[in-house]
């Protein structure tokens, strides 16, 4: 029996479709998970279904930095560190992947630095 997917789950399955067939040119996606007290992004080759990088509010360099894990300063913060280490990688052409989040907030904060880190999306 199949399961009836409410609809952010559908949302998020649309999102992703789309950004799957873009990221098949050989681009990776850069997906955000937000909760209420953290979040996190990774950076996925699709076409060999691993995890590149990884950055999130409970890494032990970003609790250094003393920001809340909670507001746009501290996904800001994580932004620029999925930067980083992807550049680090070698990696710079991304596409965003929000999920099932509107692109407002911490989701646009993390992506706004992302860009300024030297992300291309």
């Amino acid at each position: 029996m199949v399961r009836k997917l409410t609809p952010t789950d559908r949302r998020a399955q649309r999102n992703r479709t789309r950004l799957k067939k873009l990221a098949g040119e050989g681009r990776l996606r850069l997906s955000v998970f937000r909760s209420s007290k953290h979040i996190s992004a990774q950076l996925i080759d699709d076409a060999n279904g691993v995890t590149v990088v990884s950055a999130s509010t409970l890494d032990k360099a970003f609790k250094d930095t003393g920001k809340k894990s909670s507001d746009k300063e501290g996904a800001a913060t994580i932004g620029k560190l999925i930067a980083e280490r992807a550049l680090a990688q070698g990696k710079k052409a991304v596409v965003f992947d929000r999920g099932r989040y509107v692109f407002h907030g911490r989701v646009k904060a993390l992506a706004d630095a992302a860009r300024e880190g030297g992300l291309e999306f």
